[in-house]
């Protein structure tokens, strides 16, 4: 699988373990930065280029990351075609992507242990999209607003 990944400074070392940790896994990962600890850096500087990778590439999925993730999944949202959901453990990670075909996995680098988020991550990237007639409805729905304003 392909992986985008981007950050703040406050995700900047769980990055950097999950960069590690996908690699190990044979996921092939784009690091979208930062790359150095930076205490003023802007998240969106680093997750608005990871989810438009995402965009451009519907065969890969991302991952936002700072402190909270909430910052992180407003940005990526911005961007057409994505999906961003904020994950907290690892049901709200499998219904992302099972119910809302979500392609940008965003979380808080100061609410889990890295452990913990490796486990959302792995049960994000392993879950399927249920391709159940409401899901694929509902996201028409936000797609269809999305590229007209209308619902």
């Amino acid at each position: 699988m392909r992986i985008h990944i981007g950050s703040d400074h406050a995700g900047l070392e769980l990055k950097n373990a999950l960069v590690r940790h996908l690699e190990s896994n044979g996921h092939e990962v784009t690091d979208h930065g930062p790359h150095e600890y930076d205490a003023l850096d802007d998240y969106p500087v680093f997750c608005i280029p990871a989810a438009q990778a995402v965009a451009s590439d519907p065969a890969s999925l991302g991952i936002v990351l700072g402190g909270s993730g909430n910052g992180e999944q407003i940005a990526a949202n911005k961007v057409k075609g994505i999906r961003a959901a904020l994950a907290w453990n690892e049901e709200t990670a499998e219904l992302a992507r099972s119910h809302n075909d979500a392609n940008v996995l965003s979380l808080g680098g100061r609410m889990h242990t890295i452990e913990v988020c490796k486990k959302i991550i792995d049960t994000f990237i392993a879950t399927p999209f249920s391709k159940d007639e409401r899901h694929i409805r509902r996201i028409g729905l936000i797609t269809k607003f999305e590229k007209d304003g209308s619902i």
